[in-house]
């Protein structure tokens, strides 16, 4: 199986790079620029997300893509809409022109950000996104969807939490993802027979977890991640952050109090 690997890049794609080939030795990495320690054995594809021509380039003879490639934080809209809306747009309608086979898409916790911290939520709630970032991971599960049922590829749209070694302060003790456990659902995305379009949370199975990952484990995934065997870890770094009761009070935290402008006491008594 040949696959492609977008934003490899960046911090996900860099660490993904090392633990990848073990599981899919024909790897191919795109990003803007070349990693700076890319090495000979590696292939390696620079592409412009939002241009059609060099995503075909990159997508051409490939059986599978996990698409990483986004601007990763908050930005203006026309950088999310060029990065991650268009250049979702384009790996999927690639993928559909190229005959590739699955696509596994790296969505974020952001999609569903202004839920409370105190909610436990499934996947199948009503997005609520706590940015244009936010907005463009849930455009592109929608995409996911769509070349799914319409087009026929195979799609699995990860709800990405905090990728890390580490969960750094109390929020991420309840959404961390250990990194051989994001490995794990890259397989099931790229490889599950049964599969044609889902949501998974990308997250460990943290004792303080928000969500409801049910769907995951049907489809077999058994993370070997505890934040919880690391709480002095995020307890120091949480006594580091100054007091902020959006951040503090929503799923989303420091993404939800950016540019903050709403009623927040009237907010939360409504929810």
């Amino acid at each position: 199986m040949k696959v492609l690997l977008t934003g490899a890049s960046g911090g996900v794609g860099t660490r993904l790079r090392e633990m990848l080939p073990q599981h899919y030795p024909h790897l191919r990495l795109s990003d803007l620029a070349a990693p700076k320690d890319l090495r000979a054995d590696e292939e390696f594809v620079a592409a412009d997300l939002s241009d059609m021509v060099q995503v075909e380039r990159a997508v051409d003879g490939v059986d599978g893509i996990i698409h990483l490639g986004a601007h990763s934080i908050e930005g203006p809209w026309e950088t999310i809409l060029q990065a991650n809306i268009a250049g979702t747009y384009n790996i999927f309608e690639a993928a559909r022109r190229q005959g590739v086979k699955r696509v596994v898409f790296a969505s974020s916790n952001h999609v569903v950000g202004f839920y409370p911290r105190g909610q436990r939520i499934g996947t199948d709630v009503t997005a609520l996104p706590d940015t244009r970032y936010g907005v463009s991971k849930a455009c592109g599960e929608a995409l996911g969807a769509l070349y799914a049922y319409k087009y026929g590829l195979r799609v699995l749209c990860l709800r990405i939490g905090n990728f890390g070694d580490v969960p750094l302060d109390v929020r991420r003790l309840s959404i961390w993802l250990k990194p051989e456990d994001l490995v794990q659902l890259i397989q099931i995305g790229l490889e599950h027979p049964d599969l044609r379009h889902e949501i998974f949370y990308g997250a460990s199975a943290n004792t303080r977890g928000w969500w409801d990952n049910s769907a995951a484990y049907r489809y077999g995934y058994k993370p070997s991640g505890d934040s919880e065997t690391m709480l002095q870890a995020a307890l120091d770094g949480q006594a580091k952050l100054a007091p902020d009761p959006v951040s503090d009070f929503f799923q989303g935290g420091p993404f939800c109090s950016q540019e903050f402008s709403a009623d927040f006491e009237a907010l939360r008594k409504e929810l």
